[in-house]
Parts: C-alpha cells; structure tokens; sequence
C-alpha cells in the first residue's frame, strides 16, 4: 500500500522531490537548507527520476541535479548507510559536479557556486551536536571567504529522530515531543522525512502547516510503484532496516553488558567494556570499522585490536 512508502528512502525521496511536477517542493526543500542569498524561486531538474537510470546507479548512490536561475547548482542526495569514507565521496561528488559545468573551450569564469546538499540516514559527525551542519573553506588566520564557489551541507536524520524517541511513548505524545522539535522550515521538511507516519494532511498541527509539507504527504499517499520500483524500494528498505535493527541491538546489549561490568569492576570501566562489547558485536554481524568508529566513539586502531581479537575478516572496502 502506498501508505507504507517511507520518504526517507532513495528511491522514494528522488521520486518525490526530482520530478518536474514536485519542483515547488524541491525549491522548498533547498530554500531550508541554504542561506538568503542562494534561495530560488525557480529551478531546473538537470537529471529528473527515472528508473532506468537509477538500475544502473549503486545502491547507496541517487542525487537530485538542479540549476537555479543565475546558474547555481544544488546537488541533493540522501544516503542509505554509511559506506566508509562518506567524507571523501561527498568532496568527490561536488568536484565532479562543479566541474562538469564547463564543456570545452569556455573559460572557468563560466563556473558557478555548486552547493551539495547530504541528507544522511546516519551520523557521520558525532562530534556535531547539530543535525545540519554548513562547511565552507575559510582562511585560517583572516577568516577570510575566499572560495565562494564552494558549500557542503550535511542533515543527519538520525540526531533528530534521536531527540523524538521514547521507548514507552505513544503516537500522540511522540507527536507532541516531535512538535516541540520543530522550529524551522528545515525541521518541518525532517520531521516529514522521519515520521511522516505521525502526520495527517487532513489534520496537521499548526507548527506543521505549510502547503509544500502537505503536498508532499499527499504525493507519498498516492504514490504508485512499478513492479520493478517496489522490487528496489523493498531492498533498500530492507537495508536500512537491518542496519537501524543491527546497531540497536548492538548498543543494548552493549549497555548491558557495561552494567554488569560496572557492577563487578567500576562504573567507568564497566562503560568502557560495554562499549567494546557493542564494536565486537557490530564487527561479528559485518558492519565496516568507519560505521562502527562514529557509533562508538572508539578509534580505528581500538576497533582492529577488537578485530584482530575476535577473528573477523570484514573490512571496508
């Protein structure tokens, strides 16, 4: 049923905000992320959903191209799982964006400001307290904006679905504690993207009003899938729900385990093997060292030890 469909998954999220009839809801998304003078009132899809292309694109890999009027580029993706080396791609892909604005023979005056947009179903800086995070290259000393050209924004969904959980919750009041969450246009546009399950377009909430928002639970409501669409939604559905499921039980049985061991050898130390016990789980069920380093908090020199240690071969690649 179409209702089951989560936005947050790629497939979905491309599906929903990169086609020619949801650009007002693209133009909000972006016009929430990034400062005054990049908004749009406009924009040109460069790469609109299609799923052929999509086949041929590796799981955790499908971006929203667009233009706006003056020529900048928004790059807009969203992220299953946590790969290794998140950082290094997310450099790779906005070079790759920005330079593939200039065809041969045109001089690089031709190159415009290429904003990268990285939705995350992940926490990729733990030590970040904020859920969207804005790189921009200064200088050092001076402070100095020099390279202008160049923005990277990164939204971890994962912190701010933290801050509304509740295990004894029900809907209503995770709704209400969701609610309390939302102070932006960017909090309403996460908290659809997080638990669109807790909205009703019919029905929603003052501090959720907005016409795009509402739209957007309509289009996800009606959404069809192809035969071949469920058959790729369902698989990366299933992905993200082995591993939210994975770390989870990870980190209980890792709290466990350093309450016991608290008890027996100090509160510290107790902490601390429980959190080696929750990267030795995470290595056995096959997760890669990076995931496991900024789940943790550990060093990847401590996690190989741990590796080394329970004999498992899994590594990035």
């Amino acid at each position: 049923m179409s209702e089951e469909i989560m936005p947050r998954v790629d497939i979905a999220f491309k599906k929903l905000f990169g086609v020619d009839e949801n650009k007002d809801l693209l133009i909000s998304l972006i016009n929430s992320i990034v400062s005054e003078e990049d908004q749009v009132e406009t924009v040109d899809i460069l790469n609109p959903y299609n799923f052929q292309d999509f086949k041929k694109e590796k799981l955790s890999i499908l971006d929203i191209k667009a233009k706006g009027p003056t020529g900048k580029r928004y790059c807009i993706e969203i992220q299953i799982s946590d790969d290794g080396d998140y950082d290094k791609r997310a450099l790779y892909y906005w070079g790759k964006a920005y330079t593939q604005q200039l065809s041969v023979g045109k001089g690089y005056s031709k190159l415009n400001k290429t904003i990268g947009i990285h939705i995350l179903n992940f926490i990729s800086i733990p030590e970040a307290k904020e859920y969207h995070n804005t790189f921009r290259p200064f200088a050092n000393e001076s402070n100095v904006h020099y390279f202008k050209d160049m923005e990277l924004h990164t939204i971890e969904l994962s912190k701010f679905e933290d801050q509304i959980k509740g295990e004894e919750l029900d809907e209503a009041d995770e709704l209400k504690l969701l609610l309390s969450k939302v102070k932006t246009s960017l909090d309403r546009w996460v908290a659809f993207l997080t638990r669109h399950d807790l909205l009703n377009k019919r029905d929603l909430p003052k501090e959720l009003k907005d016409p795009e928002l509402e739209k957007a639970l309509e289009v996800i409501e009606v959404m069809n899938l192809s035969d071949e669409e469920r058959d790729a939604y369902e698989a990366h559905l299933h992905w993200l729900r082995i591993e939210e499921s994975t770390l989870k039980k990870a980190r209980e049985e890792g709290r466990d385990e350093g309450r016991e061991e608290g008890i027996v050898i100090g509160e510290e130390r107790g902490v601390e093997k429980g959190i080696e016990k929750v990267a030795k789980n995470l290595l056995s069920q096959g997760v890669y060292i990076e995931v496991i380093a900024k789940s943790t908090g550990l060093t990847i020199n401590k996690i190989e030890e741990l590796k080394i240690d329970k004999k498992v071969v899994k590594e990035a690649s």
